[in-house]
Protein backbone atom coordinates (compact mmCIF):
# COMPACT_ATOMS: atom_id res chain seq x y z
CA UNK A 1 0.00 0.00 0.00
CA UNK A 2 1.47 3.45 -1.02
CA UNK A 3 0.76 6.48 1.23
CA UNK A 4 0.70 9.75 -0.01
CA UNK A 5 1.17 12.24 2.76
CA UNK A 6 0.11 16.11 1.73
CA UNK A 7 1.00 19.38 3.64
CA UNK A 8 -0.03 23.02 3.28
CA UNK A 9 0.02 26.31 5.60
CA UNK A 10 -3.86 26.35 4.06
CA UNK A 11 -5.01 23.13 2.67
CA UNK A 12 -7.99 23.04 0.67
CA UNK A 13 -10.82 20.20 0.90
CA UNK A 14 -11.49 20.86 -2.94
CA UNK A 15 -7.73 20.63 -4.26
CA UNK A 16 -7.64 17.29 -1.70
CA UNK A 17 -10.00 15.94 -3.09
CA UNK A 18 -8.89 16.36 -6.61
CA UNK A 19 -5.72 14.69 -5.73
CA UNK A 20 -7.42 11.79 -3.99
CA UNK A 21 -9.19 11.03 -7.36
CA UNK A 22 -5.58 11.53 -9.60
CA UNK A 23 -4.57 9.16 -6.85
CA UNK A 24 -7.36 6.73 -7.06
CA UNK A 25 -6.98 6.86 -2.95
CA UNK A 26 -8.55 4.58 -0.75
CA UNK A 27 -9.41 7.14 2.04
CA UNK A 28 -8.23 10.23 3.23
CA UNK A 29 -6.94 10.59 7.17
CA UNK A 30 -6.72 14.06 8.66
CA UNK A 31 -3.53 14.48 10.12
CA UNK A 32 -4.22 17.69 11.59
CA UNK A 33 -6.03 20.83 9.76
CA UNK A 34 -2.35 21.12 7.78
CA UNK A 35 -1.78 17.83 6.55
CA UNK A 36 -3.69 14.55 5.36
CA UNK A 37 -2.79 11.15 4.29
CA UNK A 38 -4.23 9.96 1.12
CA UNK A 39 -4.40 5.78 1.47
CA UNK A 40 -3.18 3.02 -1.09
CA UNK A 41 -2.96 6.01 -4.13
CA UNK A 42 -2.03 4.98 -7.55
CA UNK A 43 1.87 5.44 -7.94
CA UNK A 44 1.16 5.50 -11.98
CA UNK A 45 0.04 8.87 -11.63
CA UNK A 46 2.58 10.43 -9.93
CA UNK A 47 3.88 12.77 -12.51
CA UNK A 48 -0.09 14.08 -12.58
CA UNK A 49 -0.04 14.05 -8.72
CA UNK A 50 3.17 16.10 -8.88
CA UNK A 51 1.73 18.48 -10.99
CA UNK A 52 -0.87 19.23 -9.38
CA UNK A 53 0.98 19.34 -5.87
CA UNK A 54 2.76 22.42 -7.75
CA UNK A 55 -0.24 23.55 -9.24
CA UNK A 56 -2.12 24.30 -5.62
CA UNK A 57 0.88 24.91 -3.65
CA UNK A 58 1.32 21.91 -1.53
CA UNK A 59 4.31 19.64 -0.40
CA UNK A 60 3.84 15.78 -1.09
CA UNK A 61 5.97 12.93 0.17
CA UNK A 62 4.94 9.20 -0.93
CA UNK A 63 5.66 6.10 1.55
CA UNK A 64 5.06 2.58 1.15
CA UNK A 65 5.32 2.05 4.75
CA UNK A 66 4.36 4.71 7.70
CA UNK A 67 7.83 4.37 10.07
CA UNK A 68 7.68 4.68 13.47
CA UNK A 69 9.94 7.59 14.59
CA UNK A 70 11.46 5.66 16.99
CA UNK A 71 13.11 3.39 14.50
CA UNK A 72 15.67 6.33 13.26
CA UNK A 73 18.80 7.19 15.22
CA UNK A 74 19.74 10.61 13.54
CA UNK A 75 18.42 13.94 12.49
CA UNK A 76 21.09 15.97 10.98
CA UNK A 77 20.50 19.47 10.00
CA UNK A 78 22.62 22.05 7.74
CA UNK A 79 22.43 25.53 9.64
CA UNK A 80 21.82 28.89 7.18
CA UNK A 81 18.78 28.90 5.68
CA UNK A 82 17.62 25.42 6.80
CA UNK A 83 17.80 25.34 10.73
CA UNK A 84 17.94 29.10 10.70
CA UNK A 85 16.66 32.38 8.58
CA UNK A 86 19.90 33.78 7.15
CA UNK A 87 23.16 33.44 5.62
CA UNK A 88 25.37 34.26 8.80
CA UNK A 89 28.12 34.80 6.88
CA UNK A 90 26.05 37.53 4.40
CA UNK A 91 24.85 39.79 7.46
CA UNK A 92 28.21 39.71 9.49
CA UNK A 93 29.40 41.29 5.98
CA UNK A 94 26.51 43.54 5.92
CA UNK A 95 27.40 45.08 8.95
CA UNK A 96 31.04 46.20 7.20
CA UNK A 97 28.85 47.62 3.65
CA UNK A 98 30.18 44.23 2.00
CA UNK A 99 26.88 41.95 1.65
CA UNK A 100 26.29 42.34 -1.51
CA UNK A 101 29.92 40.93 -2.67
CA UNK A 102 29.91 38.25 0.24
CA UNK A 103 26.22 36.99 -0.68
CA UNK A 104 26.67 37.58 -4.54
CA UNK A 105 29.43 34.18 -4.11
CA UNK A 106 26.94 32.33 -1.35
CA UNK A 107 24.34 31.95 -3.81
CA UNK A 108 26.47 30.76 -6.63
CA UNK A 109 27.66 28.03 -3.94
CA UNK A 110 24.66 27.32 -3.06
CA UNK A 111 23.07 26.56 -6.41
CA UNK A 112 26.37 24.18 -7.27
CA UNK A 113 27.56 27.33 -10.03
CA UNK A 114 30.84 27.31 -7.24
CA UNK A 115 32.24 23.86 -6.76
CA UNK A 116 34.78 24.73 -4.71
CA UNK A 117 33.33 25.20 -1.35
CA UNK A 118 36.64 25.69 0.78
CA UNK A 119 38.19 28.71 -2.38
CA UNK A 120 34.60 30.46 -2.01
CA UNK A 121 34.74 30.25 2.22
CA UNK A 122 38.10 31.74 2.29
CA UNK A 123 37.11 34.27 -0.27
CA UNK A 124 34.07 35.24 1.76
CA UNK A 125 35.78 34.93 5.14
CA UNK A 126 38.99 37.65 3.62
CA UNK A 127 36.18 40.28 2.85
CA UNK A 128 35.29 39.77 7.07
CA UNK A 129 38.95 41.18 7.74
CA UNK A 130 38.69 43.61 10.81
CA UNK A 131 34.87 42.87 11.39
CA UNK A 132 34.73 43.23 15.11
CA UNK A 133 33.68 40.17 16.92
CA UNK A 134 30.74 41.86 18.40
CA UNK A 135 29.00 41.99 15.01
CA UNK A 136 28.30 38.55 15.38
CA UNK A 137 27.06 38.88 18.76
CA UNK A 138 24.61 41.46 16.50
CA UNK A 139 23.76 39.13 14.31
CA UNK A 140 22.98 36.42 16.42
CA UNK A 141 21.05 38.99 18.65
CA UNK A 142 18.93 40.89 15.96
CA UNK A 143 19.13 38.57 12.69
CA UNK A 144 18.94 35.28 13.61
CA UNK A 145 15.57 33.50 13.63
CA UNK A 146 14.91 29.50 14.06
CA UNK A 147 13.15 28.70 10.99
CA UNK A 148 9.04 27.32 11.87
CA UNK A 149 8.64 24.27 13.77
CA UNK A 150 12.48 23.91 14.37
CA UNK A 151 12.22 23.52 17.72
CA UNK A 152 9.41 21.85 17.65
CA UNK A 153 11.31 19.05 14.89
CA UNK A 154 14.37 18.63 17.36
CA UNK A 155 12.39 18.46 20.64
CA UNK A 156 10.13 15.74 19.02
CA UNK A 157 13.50 14.20 17.92
CA UNK A 158 14.94 14.13 20.82
CA UNK A 159 12.03 13.37 23.43
CA UNK A 160 11.95 9.60 21.01
CA UNK A 161 15.70 9.46 20.97
CA UNK A 162 17.10 10.69 17.56
CA UNK A 163 20.59 12.04 17.87
CA UNK A 164 20.50 15.38 16.67
CA UNK A 165 23.69 16.57 14.35
CA UNK A 166 24.37 20.51 13.22
CA UNK A 167 26.45 20.18 10.36
CA UNK A 168 27.10 23.73 8.81
CA UNK A 169 29.88 25.27 6.42
CA UNK A 170 29.29 28.53 8.46
CA UNK A 171 30.62 29.51 11.80
CA UNK A 172 31.76 27.56 15.50
CA UNK A 173 29.84 31.26 16.79
CA UNK A 174 26.63 30.42 15.82
CA UNK A 175 26.79 26.78 15.80
CA UNK A 176 27.65 26.19 19.52
CA UNK A 177 25.06 29.18 20.65
CA UNK A 178 22.00 27.19 18.59
CA UNK A 179 23.33 23.59 20.07
CA UNK A 180 23.17 25.05 24.49
CA UNK A 181 19.82 27.01 23.16
CA UNK A 182 17.80 23.20 21.21
CA UNK A 183 20.13 20.75 23.40
CA UNK A 184 21.82 19.18 20.38
CA UNK A 185 24.18 16.06 20.56
CA UNK A 186 26.12 17.15 18.15
CA UNK A 187 27.75 20.50 15.93
CA UNK A 188 30.08 20.87 13.83
CA UNK A 189 31.10 24.61 12.09
CA UNK A 190 34.09 26.64 10.91
CA UNK A 191 36.31 28.68 13.30
CA UNK A 192 36.62 32.02 12.71
CA UNK A 193 40.50 33.64 13.36
CA UNK A 194 40.45 36.67 15.64
CA UNK A 195 42.95 39.12 16.89
CA UNK A 196 42.47 41.93 19.59
CA UNK A 197 38.27 41.24 19.27
CA UNK A 198 38.77 41.70 15.37
CA UNK A 199 38.30 38.99 13.00
CA UNK A 200 41.30 38.04 10.88
CA UNK A 201 39.51 37.31 7.64
CA UNK A 202 41.30 33.46 8.20
CA UNK A 203 39.47 30.51 8.97
CA UNK A 204 41.50 28.13 11.83
CA UNK A 205 41.71 24.33 10.75
CA UNK A 206 40.17 22.19 8.39
CA UNK A 207 37.37 23.73 6.61
CA UNK A 208 33.50 21.63 7.13
CA UNK A 209 33.02 21.29 3.06
CA UNK A 210 30.29 19.13 1.36
CA UNK A 211 32.70 16.08 2.14
CA UNK A 212 33.15 17.53 5.79
CA UNK A 213 29.01 17.65 6.28
CA UNK A 214 28.97 13.75 4.91
CA UNK A 215 31.87 12.58 7.28
CA UNK A 216 30.85 14.10 10.35
CA UNK A 217 27.28 12.31 9.56
CA UNK A 218 28.56 9.04 8.46
CA UNK A 219 31.20 9.19 11.53
CA UNK A 220 28.45 9.35 13.92
CA UNK A 221 26.01 6.75 11.86
CA UNK A 222 28.84 4.61 12.47
CA UNK A 223 28.81 4.85 15.86
CA UNK A 224 25.02 4.75 16.09
CA UNK A 225 25.18 1.38 13.80
CA UNK A 226 22.15 3.79 11.63
CA UNK A 227 21.43 2.46 8.55
CA UNK A 228 20.06 5.61 5.64
CA UNK A 229 16.39 4.21 6.77
CA UNK A 230 17.35 5.52 10.26
CA UNK A 231 18.39 8.60 9.38
CA UNK A 232 17.04 12.39 8.50
CA UNK A 233 19.01 15.12 6.89
CA UNK A 234 17.61 18.33 5.91
CA UNK A 235 19.36 21.03 3.88
CA UNK A 236 18.75 23.46 1.21
CA UNK A 237 21.86 24.04 -0.88
CA UNK A 238 24.48 22.04 -2.92
CA UNK A 239 27.12 21.77 -0.05
CA UNK A 240 24.22 19.35 1.25
CA UNK A 241 23.88 16.74 -1.26
CA UNK A 242 26.48 14.51 -0.55
CA UNK A 243 25.10 14.76 3.41
CA UNK A 244 21.21 14.14 1.99
CA UNK A 245 23.08 11.52 -0.04
CA UNK A 246 23.92 8.96 3.30
CA UNK A 247 20.08 9.72 4.15
CA UNK A 248 16.61 7.63 2.69
CA UNK A 249 14.83 10.84 4.66
CA UNK A 250 16.89 13.31 2.53
CA UNK A 251 14.74 16.36 2.90
CA UNK A 252 15.14 20.05 0.29
CA UNK A 253 13.81 22.70 2.97
CA UNK A 254 13.25 25.60 0.58
CA UNK A 255 15.86 24.63 -1.14
CA UNK A 256 17.68 25.47 -4.39
CA UNK A 257 16.60 23.30 -7.77
CA UNK A 258 19.85 21.53 -8.01
CA UNK A 259 19.01 19.89 -3.93
CA UNK A 260 15.14 19.57 -5.02
CA UNK A 261 16.12 17.20 -8.11
CA UNK A 262 18.26 15.06 -5.75
CA UNK A 263 16.97 14.71 -2.36
CA UNK A 264 14.17 12.39 -1.99
CA UNK A 265 12.01 14.72 -0.10
CA UNK A 266 11.07 18.52 -0.24
CA UNK A 267 9.63 21.11 1.89
CA UNK A 268 9.09 24.07 -0.14
CA UNK A 269 5.81 25.51 1.97
CA UNK A 270 5.77 23.59 5.14
CA UNK A 271 7.38 24.14 8.19
CA UNK A 272 10.43 22.01 9.34
CA UNK A 273 8.37 20.13 11.68
CA UNK A 274 6.01 18.84 8.78
CA UNK A 275 8.89 16.23 8.46
CA UNK A 276 7.15 14.68 12.01
CA UNK A 277 3.90 14.35 9.83
CA UNK A 278 5.74 11.22 8.04
CA UNK A 279 6.03 8.89 10.99
CA UNK A 280 4.24 7.29 13.64
CA UNK A 281 5.26 9.33 16.55
CA UNK A 282 2.88 6.77 19.11
CA UNK A 283 5.21 3.91 20.69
Amino acid sequence: MTHLILQAPNLVAANIEKIAAIASAGGVQELGSTAVRLLDVDKGERVAIEECCAEFGIDYAFFEQIARLRDCRILAMDMDSTLVNIECIDEIADMVGRKAEVAAITEAVMRGEITDFSESLKRRVALLEGVPVSALEQVYEQRLRLNPGAEKLISTARKTGLKSLLVSGGFTFFTERLKARLSLDACHANLLDTNEGKLTGKVVGTIVDAQGKADHLKRLADELGAAPEQIIAVGDGANDLKMLALAQYSVAYRAKPVVRRQANYALNVSPLDAILNWFRLSH
